[in-house]
């Protein structure tokens, strides 16, 4: 578009005389005595912005990541600032946990050859001792074992008595030497098959006791023995009922010793270098509420979960009065007397901006608050560790960061679309 050689003189005048503001008319030409008149009205306008101009023109000063607030507004949002005090969220380790019997005090019983049940003598939830029978069982090849186990008993008292006949004849010079060592180690020999018998009869899971007493002529038959329980506890499952054939490789019966239970407890990966075995570990379990119950630490795993990247602590409880049960959820505090210190900080008074963990400060102005990126540690009643970014003795925002969050967000949205 041409400009009319006409129109420049005048252009230059008015824009060399006139402050031409955002809402004035560009159009119409203005004496140049009304000009000084409303530039000096302009100006004493200037000195005198409204409240809402001042809190426009500070909010375009504001630096990155910084809010400006008046008192009254900070006063409504509840905004408190406090100095960061040293503690350490460690020293208290608290981590979900669950209840599991203690696998060196349970046991899975079967019998050690084919049988069939024929009677079960205790049932779910009985208390047995060591060495009780739980259940009668009949197993025709642990018969044939204790038939022959019969006949090398007799076949043993018969060798011992011809040799101890051997013996007086030789000592009479009757007997040949040649045939008292011959005696003898028929006797010996027949000891040692009936020795294997018996070691037969112990590996089917026979006791010394009911080896001694198997006789021919009994009105129990030899195919019968039973299945009794290795520990003394209280039988949680049972899967036998009379007539059902088991086979060496089933343990239809589970004694479990509830005297002492284990505690696994799903640790952190930062919580590492505070865990050791001997810490003294407290539980709390939802359906015991008001309760805890106490144990010690006394395995860590050397290896992370691959898909929870939990690391397993374990942890042993006496259970006397068999409160607590396997399967239980919980809440396990681990106690590690850690002596170290970090700024300690609420935990609402971190807020995610932009992908990480930041903290509000005290601006340089008077109002102001800064967003500062930190590096976190442990957690522990509502409190947690600022391990670098922030240390002891500094100022921070402890509430109301998330709306000077939102502020802060409402600032930026609001400068980008100002460009």
């Amino acid at each position: 578009m041409k400009i009319n050689n006409v129109l420049i003189p005048v252009l230059m005048l008015v824009l060399s005389g006139v402050v031409i503001s955002g809402c004035s008319s560009q159009n119409e030409p203005t004496p140049q005595t009304e000009n000084h008149a409303t530039a000096d009205e302009h100006g004493s306008e200037e000195t005198q912005l409204t409240e809402e101009e001042s809190e426009h023109s500070e909010e375009e000063s504001e630096g990155p990541g910084e809010v400006h607030l008046s008192q009254e507004q900070i006063a409504s949002l509840n905004i408190n600032v406090d100095i960061l005090k040293a503690g350490s969220a460690s020293s208290v380790i608290q981590r979900p946990a669950s209840v599991m019997y203690d696998m060196d005090r349970i046991a899975k019983v079967g019998p050690r050859i084919e049988a069939k049940v024929v009677k079960v003598l205790k049932d779910l939830g009985d208390y047995v001792e060591e060495g009780q029978p739980i259940a009668q069982m009949s197993s025709v090849g642990l018969g044939k074992i204790k038939a022959d186990y019969i006949r090398l008993g007799a076949a043993v008292k018969k060798e011992e008595a011809h040799f101890k006949r051997e013996q007086n004849l030789y000592e009479q010079d009757i007997s040949s030497q040649a045939e008292l060592l011959q005696a003898e180690l028929e006797y010996e020999q027949a000891k040692a098959e009936l020795d294997a018998a018996s070691e037969a009869l112990r590996l089917y899971g026979l006791s010394q006791n009911d080896i001694q007493n198997i006789k021919a002529g009994s009105d129990t038959p030899l195919s019968y023995f039973y299945l009794s329980s290795p520990l003394s506890g209280t039988i949680q499952e049972r899967d036998l009922s009379p007539g059902q054939t088991i086979s060496p490789s089933e343990t239809p019966v589970h004694v479990a010793d509830l005297s002492k239970v284990w505690v696994m407890i799903d640790g952190y990966e930062q919580d590492i270098r505070y865990l050791n075995t001997g810490q003294t570990v407290e539980l709390s379990v939802r359906s015991i509420p008001g309760m805890t119950f106490e144990g010690t630490a006394d395995w860590i795993s050397y290896e992370l979960e691959k898909e929870t990247r939990t690391m397993p602590v374990r942890a042993l409880f006496d259970n006397p009065d068999g409160r607590l049960r396997a399967g239980m959820f919980g809440t396990a505090r681990i106690y590690t007397k850690s002596t170290e210190t970090a700024a300690l900080i609420p935990v609402d008074a971190v807020q995610q901006i932009e992908g990480s963990d930041q903290i509000f400060v005290p601006g340089e102005e008077a109002g102001s608050f800064r967003a500062m990126a930190v590096t976190l540690g442990n957690e522990r009643d509502g409190f947690v560790e600022v391990t670098s970014g922030l240390t002891p003795g500094q100022a921070a925002v402890v509430s109301g960061a998330f709306d000077l969050k939102s502020a802060l967000t409402a600032a930026s949205r609001s400068a980008d679309h100002g460009h």
